[in-house]
C-alpha cells in the first residue's frame, strides 16, 4: 500500500502574490508531492497550503518551504487579524493512507529538529506530537502573539522550545509543528461590522466556553469586506459537523438581530464532512467540488482510502 501523508502549512503571507507563487513553486518542483490547494486571505494575511505525498518527500518539501519563507517574509513587519508567531506559523502532519499517527509524530519531530538546528528557528511541538502532558495547544503557543511568546520564552523556564534556540528568530519567529487528525477550518461571515458580536458568538459556541464539542472559534474583523467573521476550527467533524457549527453561529447571530452573509472553507475537507444537502444550507461562497479532499486526490492521480466514513 502506498504511504500518503497530508501536511497543511500555514504561512504568514496572504497579500503578496509574488511571494505566495514563489513558495508554491517550491512545492511544485519536488517529486512525489502534490500541492492540492492553496487558500489566501488578505485580512488574515495568511495562506494555507494543502500538500499530499509520500512522507519523506513531504518532510523535505516543508523544510524547503520554511527555508524559502524565512528569506521572503519578515514577521516583525507583519500585520493581520489572525494570531501568528512565525513566517511558517503552523505545520501539522495528518495520516492519510498507510501511515500511522506514530509515524506522523516522528515526521514532526524530525522536521522540528531539522528546522531548529539548520535554520536556527525555535520549534514548539504541539497536539499529538507534543511530549508534554497535557500536550501544548496552538492557542496557548500563540497567546499574545509574537511578543507574548517571546516574553514567555524569556521569563518562564517551562517555555523552552523542543528544538532550536531559546530566543525567537529576529524575522522568522517560531514554528509550531504537530501531528493530528483531520481538522476543518471554517468561517461564517455576518451581515455586521460589529466585532463584539462575532466575539460574543465565538465565545458562546466554542468548547472552552461551554459550547459545542471539538470546536475552536474566534471573532475577527474583515476590513476588506466591511464585515465580521466567526472563524472556526472543527477538530472532530463527527462530534460537531459543519451544519452544527453553522446553526450555532446562526442562532447566536439571531439573538443580536444579525443575518448570515456567507460561509467558506479554508483549504479542503473530507467528503464525509460535506454531504450534498449541506451545500445550499451553509451558504458557501463560490462553492467548488474541488474543495473535497478525495476529489482533488483523484484529480492528481492519488488513490485514497478514506479514514472516516
Amino acid at each position: 500500500m502506498k504511504k500518503l501523508v497530508e501536511c497543511v502549512p500555514n504561512i504568514s503571507e496572504g497579500r503578496d502574490l509574488d511571494i505566495i507563487n514563489a513558495l508554491a513553486e517550491v512545492v511544485q518542483r519536488v517529486e512525489n508531492v502534490v500541492l492540492l490547494d492553496r487558500h489566501c486571505d488578505i485580512d488574515h494575511h495568511r495562506s494555507v497550503f494543502t500538500i499530499v505525498g509520500i512522507p519523506e518527500a513531504v518532510l523535505n518539501v516543508v523544510y524547503q518551504l520554511t527555508r524559502h519563507a524565512m528569506k521572503l517574509i519578515d514577521l516583525s513587519k507583519h500585520e493581520g487579524v489572525h494570531p501568528r508567531v512565525g513566517v511558517v506559523d503552523v505545520v501539522p502532519f495528518i495520516p492519510l493512507e498507510g501511515v500511522t499517527m506514530a509515524e506522523c509524530i516522528t515526521l514532526a519531530q524530525c522536521l522540528g529538529k531539522k528546522i531548529g538546528e539548520e535554520l536556527t528557528i525555535p520549534v514548539f511541538l504541539y497536539a499529538q506530537a507534543s511530549p508534554l502532558n497535557p500536550p501544548r495547544s496552538l492557542e496557548v503557543i500563540r497567546r499574545g502573539g509574537w511578543s507574548g511568546l517571546s516574553e514567555r520564552m524569556e521569563k518562564e523556564g517551562e517555555w523552552r522550545p523542543d528544538f532550536g534556540p531559546q530566543n525567537l528568530h529576529a524575522t522568522a519567529g517560531a514554528v509550531s509543528v504537530g501531528a493530528r487528525d483531520f481538522l476543518i477550518a471554517y468561517n461564517v461571515l455576518l451581515q455586521s461590522n460589529d466585532l463584539s458580536i462575532a466575539q460574543a458568538i465565538a465565545k458562546s459556541i466554542r468548547t472552552s466556553g461551554g459550547g459545542l464539542l471539538s470546536l475552536k472559534a474566534m471573532g475577527v474583523a474583515l476590513p476588506s469586506r466591511g464585515v465580521v467573521q466567526v472563524s472556526m476550527n472543527l477538530t472532530n467533524y463527527q462530534e460537531t459537523s459543519l451544519y452544527d457549527a453553522y446553526c450555532a453561529v446562526q442562532e447566536g447571530a439571531e439573538r443580536y438581530g444579525v443575518g448570515i452573509e456567507e460561509s467558506e472553507l479554508v483549504g479542503l475537507a473530507p467528503q464525509a464532512a460535506i454531504p450534498p444537502e449541506y451545500i445550499k444550507t451553509l451558504k458557501f461562497r463560490n462553492w467548488n467540488p474541488d474543495q473535497i479532499l478525495e476529489t482533488r486526490l483523484v484529480q492528481t492521480g492519488f488513490k485514497y482510502f478514506p479514514l472516516f466514513s
